[in-house]
């Protein structure tokens, strides 16, 4: 009868142990975790852009007048020397008439001048002779020859006003030429700013009548990097990017170019950043906005721990083991190559409560970290939260929580 009361004892002690023990583990700190694990980081910058072709000509004129014809219109495919418009060459074909009308006389006053000075010439060869035979005086053949000189030099200033001429009729014909505008390129024309009728004035500036994309099957994106983050860019990165129009297609590019003049916007100063990019199939029209993210680094098969492992905070009222602050402060000591990097600290589960690790991280691709050193390995838990368990035994409003 002793044994079994000692034996009920034993039971009873064994039960209430393992009830304490199962509520205490019911109320105690609850973390959820996740495994280190092996993959591929890919870190990115991201910006904003506008898509556009790569060459665009800005079609005006030189001459002003009426619009009398347009040939072409919106998305028009054009080729090189193709007539676009034409503008009233009525006053222009008139300046033409009169710089001809002009040259006609000019040379014709030449050819007087070149018979005043044929006869000049004549006289005085006759009078030198006759001042050898003493038949004239020295006054009458001096007389003679200033009149030959005099001659001369009209003939020299009517074939002055014959290459005046022929000057003014050639800038009245170009200005006639003007009269037809053709396209300087192949390409398509992307906007008309004339209509027929309109009258254009282009004596203070070129007005623009036709905007030419030169070919649409190659396009840019002119994307504005954030200054903190224009360091990281280099020639050829590739470059992904999605436009509103077609939010499932990503396109792909390269850097082609990166500007060094710098925009400033409410004191954010970006830079822009060239991104060539194929449009075989015009989906890509000029204007669009981008959502562009550049591939500054990729990192294959390497070991990754969640970002939000870096971010966790944990109280002593949570179980955490008390981390000396030296260690705080020093973190991982990484040698060789890996000497220099970024450190940080993760929590890892243990049998006495969650453990701080010094760990050394490399890129990031927002979800992801890369793990460059520190004690974990592959399949090893880290903690990326506090549950709200473990949130209710910790008066202060900042455990458990994610920073």
């Amino acid at each position: 009868m002793k044994k079994i009361i000692i034996m009920a004892m034993v039971v009873l002690i064994l039960a209430g142990g393992g009830y304490y023990l199962s509520k205490a583990r019911e109320h105690g700190p609850k973390f959820r975790v996740h495994k280190v694990t092996k993959g591929n980081i890919k870190s990115v910058v991201t910006a904003t852009g506008t898509v556009n072709a790569v060459t665009t000509v800005l079609v005006g004129t030189q001459a002003s007048g009426t619009i009398r014809q347009l040939c072409v219109d919106y998305n028009s495919a054009v080729k090189k020397g193709q007539l676009l418009a034409r503008i009233d060459p009525a006053i222009a074909q008139a300046q033409v008439e009169q710089a001809g009308a002009d040259l006609r006389s000019s040379v014709a006053g030449m050819e007087k001048a070149a018979a005043l000075l044929l006869d000049a010439k004549r006289t005085v060869d006759r009078n030198r002779s006759l001042f050898v035979k003493n038949f004239i005086a020295r006054s009458v053949l001096d007389t003679t020859e200033t009149n030959y000189q005099y001659a001369q030099a009209q003939l020299n200033v009517a074939q002055a006003q014959v290459c005046q001429s022929r000057a003014a009729l050639r800038l009245a014909e170009a200005n006639l030429n003007y009269t037809r505008i053709l396209s300087p390129v192949d390409g398509m024309v992307i906007s008309r700013n004339v209509d027929i009728g309109q009258t254009v004035v282009a004596s203070f500036q070129t007005p623009t009548l036709f905007k030419i994309a030169q070919d649409l099957t190659k396009m840019q994106v002119d994307a504005g990097v954030d200054e903190a983050d224009i360091g990281r860019i280099q020639l050829g990165q590739e470059v992904v990017f999605n436009v509103d129009a077609f939010p499932e297609i990503l396109f792909q590019g390269k850097v082609a170019e990166i500007r060094n003049a710098p925009t400033t916007i409410e004191n954010v100063v970006t830079y822009t950043v060239v991104v060539k990019v194929a449009n075989p199939e015009y989906k890509l029209k000029p204007g669009m906005t981008a959502h562009v993210s550049i591939v500054v680094s990729t990192r294959q098969n390497i070991l990754r721990i969640p970002n939000s492992a870096l971010r966790v905070k944990l109280a002593d009222g949570q179980g955490a083991e008390k981390v000396k602050e030296k260690e705080t402060e020093r973190g991982p000591k990484p040698s060789g190559e890996l000497s220099g990097i970024k450190r940080q600290f993760v929590w890892v589960p243990g049998d006495q409560g969650p453990k701080r690790v010094a760990v050394a991280t490399g890129i990031s691709d927002g979800n992801f970290t890369e793990l460059l050193a520190g004690d974990l390995k592959e399949a090893d838990k880290v903690i990326v939260e506090a549950t709200a368990s473990a949130k209710k035994r910790d008066s202060s409003p900042r455990s458990g929580s994610l920073h």
